[in-house]
């Protein structure tokens, strides 16, 4: 059975962050929005998921149309059934809505979730495609030293995570 391997570049709007996640059910696309509405009041957002059976359609949810075109974007980039892809907008982080995803009963397995460009590992066979993995952000360019550590605990307390 022949199967390719495919680099997909993944984009979506400027200084939101992406959520990408593979589940086994349809009513992913209703459990996720219930969960945004419940943890993050008026947070912006996007989704979309592809539905691997019946229809195969993009189905979608959100409260911002350029966010939930952005992740119909992805999802179609990718082609790859059973995958979600939530678009949080500005101001809205993984880290506010990031454990009620994993712990969605649909949901299988976060491939990422950030910021950074994304590259996505997609699979194509005869039948379909999948995501293998993701490419987030760049390669390491170095170790820390001292002055690498104190930027990032200031920068953890500036955000607000850790105390003084």
């Amino acid at each position: 059975m022949p199967a390719e391997i495919e680099v997909v570049q993944l984009s979506w709007t400027e200084e939101a962050n992406i959520i990408i996640g593979q589940s086994h059910f349809i009513k992913t696309v209703e459990d996720i929005a219930e969960i945004m509405a419940g943890s993050v009041p008026g947070a912006r957002y996007g989704l979309a998921f592809n539905e691997a059976s019946g229809p195969c359609l993009v189905r979608t949810a959100g409260n911002d149309e350029a966010l939930v075109a952005d992740a119909t974007k992805c999802a179609l980039a990718t082609g790859a059934g059973h995958t979600f892809y939530l678009v949080l907008g500005p101001g809205v982080y993984p880290i506010n809505v990031l454990d009620r995803i994993k712990a969605c009963p649909e949901v299988c397995r976060i491939f990422c979730a950030t910021a950074n460009p994304v590259q996505a590992l997609v699979v194509r066979t005869d039948q379909g495609a999948g995501i293998t993995g993701v490419v987030d952000g760049a390669s390491p360019r170095g170790v820390e030293g001292d002055a690498d550590k104190a930027d990032r605990m200031a920068m953890l307390r500036r955000f607000g995570y850790k105390m003084a």
